[in-house]
């Protein structure tokens, strides 16, 4: 497929959309048996492909064949039945972007056990609590992250992978020393479209993390996304950002890619806007993913640094929160691409996008229109469907939307799937032309005089001022007005916070919205409160302006 190919008309792709047509794409089938190592390498071999380019923190590059990753997953899947994993057990790995990562991901796909993340930033009683909540069997990480798992209770076996020089302590599992001497033959465990390959958690702002397990059946929406929204051709140079500890990066750096037969790039430093560009210009990206975070940070960096690759990259997708428009002119700008903003929850995968390969129309602001083979809706609180830019709760249809995989968290209710449709807690506005507006989590709506406000509006809005480069917007408790919208702002490394730059930053949002959306109260900080995946954590902030009241109101 070349460059030039004009992407399908987005009306068409949805009215034509049949399940069945992805039923050839495999080499197995979701109703008799199917391997995901098989969908995701061994079927890629006659190819001769890379399947992964991988470079370290300190520039050691190496690349790995689809026929070298075979021979290495299945010296994983028979470490793992030798050590009484069987079909359908959960394997965690807890290890850098390295290709031993790749390797234990595989290789429990190959053995028909199930995958779960534990990202590398965990401490013991996060990890405590996903390893309990999957009976996981084994743990694979490595000489840095395993002290985190002395203080695990009821810890299974783990394997170490080592640095040269460094030995294991007595009863763990030496993963180098032991993949050498096993075969590199192991015959794939078919399972069914029904059956787990991946054990995810939610990072939930309340509450400790819910498990979601991830079917077989959701490999066609994997799939789909990344034919569709990321537009992934043959031809292209993919990077994901994203960490595989967490969803987007385990279902589109890993699973999305490999599925179509497409190389992978890790890269196991830190991300920084100088690596992000120079890994961009070493291994030739064409095609960028990653999250509206890292985006701000390479904007930040200024048009010089981003000079170096202007013209480059054919596309760049944004998930983990709505897209900033700022963000979007500066890439056309600066970086001479289009970048598009894509939706999607742990438990949906990507469901609401910009699509880069469909025909349709793209409006900064909007997270786009429902991928072909779901069907979305803007509920009220009776679970009643509204009619165009009325706010509510962005919800799938389970009864009209083929793709959707998830039936409900691990061994737990799941309210929020009801009446016909799972509800996902965000806040949205859909358009006369059934794209989606998002507004924000139903819990970031602020009510002030009577008015809705979308915290997102505002922080783009600041966001376009040259002095900043990230915002969170709240609604802070006032007696008078329910809530006053107040900022948290982290300005350029050029700009000192005072209340001169802050009045001139309320003025600048009061032009850009309207009267009553400007923030009354702004704070400078040195940075904002984030999950380990890059989402803004306005609950904290929250949290801390509620706590701030009552101390003061106590004294």
């Amino acid at each position: 497929m070349s460059n030039a190919t004009k992407p399908a008309d987005y009306a068409d792709a949805v009215a034509n959309f049949r399940l069945e047509d992805f039923e050839p794409l495999f080499a197995g089938s979701l109703k008799t048996g199917l391997n995901v190592c098989v969908e995701c390498c061994d079927r890629h071999v006659a190819s001769g492909g890379i399947a992964l380019n991988w470079e370290s923190a300190t520039g050691q590059r190496a690349s790995f064949t689809f026929a070298e990753m075979q021979e290495l997953s299945a010296k994983v899947a028979n470490l793992l039945t030798e050590q009484g994993v069987k079909p359908g057990d959960v394997v965690a790995g807890m290890l850098p972007r390295t290709p031993e990562l790749l390797a234990t991901i595989l290789g429990t796909w190959r053995a028909g056990a199930v995958y779960q993340p534990l990202f590398t930033a965990f401490g013991p009683k996060a990890i405590e609590h996903r390893i309990n909540m999957s009976a996981a069997k084994l743990v694979v990480t490595d000489t840095i992250n395993r002290a985190k798992l002395d203080e695990v209770a009821g810890r299974p076996t783990v394997a170490v992978v080592t640095r040269p020089g460094e030995t294991v302590a007595a009863g763990d599992l030496d993963f180098r020393a032991e993949l050498a001497a096993k075969s590199s033959s192991f015959e794939p465990v078919l399972r069914k479209g029904s059956d787990l390959f991946l054990m995810m958690s939610t990072s939930g702002t309340t509450g400790l993390p819910k498990g979601v397990p991830v079917p077989l059946s959701a490999l066609p929406a994997f799939y789909s996304y990344m034919r569709d929204a990321v537009d992934l051709r043959p031809d292209d140079k993919f990077w994901n950002i994203a960490d595989p500890g967490w969803a987007y990066g385990l279902y589109y750096a890993v699973t999305g890619p490999l599925l179509l037969g497409h190389t992978t790039t890790f890269y196991e430093g830190a991300f920084t806007a100088e690596s992000t560009y120079s890994i961009i210009k070493r291994h030739g990206i064409t095609n960028l993913a990653g999250a509206p975070t890292a985006y701000r940070l390479l904007i930040a960096a200024g048009p010089e640094a981003a000079a170096g690759v202007k013209g480059q990259l054919r596309v760049v997708s944004s998930a983990g929160e709505p897209l900033n428009p700022e963000v979007i002119r500066w890439f056309a700008e600066h970086l001479a691409v289009p970048i598009h903003d894509h939706y999607g929850q742990t438990e949906l995968g990507m469901a609401v996008n910009n699509h880069h390969g469909l025909r349709h129309a793209v409006r900064p602001g909007s997270a786009g229109f429902a991928m072909p083979g779901f069907r979305v809706a803007v509920l009220d609180d009776e679970n009643r469907e509204l009619p165009a830019n009325v706010p509510g709760v962005l919800a799938v249809d389970l009864n009209r939307s083929p793709l959707m995989w998830f039936t409900g968290y691990w061994q737990q209710e799941t309210p929020a799937i009801a009446g016909g449709y799972y509800r996902t807690g965000d806040t949205v506005e859909l358009e006369a032309d059934g794209s989606v507006s998002f507004v924000g989590r139903a819990d970031d709506v602020i009510t002030s005089s009577g008015y809705r406000i979308g915290p997102f509006d505002v922080e783009s809005a600041l966001i376009e001022h040259p002095a900043v480069i990230e915002a969170a917007v709240i609604g802070k408790p006032d007696p008078e007005r329910t809530e006053i919208v107040k900022a948290y702002v982290v300005l350029a490394s050029d700009y000192q916070g005072s209340e001169q730059l802050a009045e001139e930053l309320r003025q600048y949002v009061k032009k850009r919205l309207s009267a009553h959306a400007y923030p009354r109260e702004i704070e400078f900080l040195e940075q904002l409160p984030k999950t380990p995946s890059g989402k803004l954590q306005r609950f904290v902030l929250r949290k801390r302006e509620v706590d701030q009241t009552s101390s003061s109101s106590s004294h």
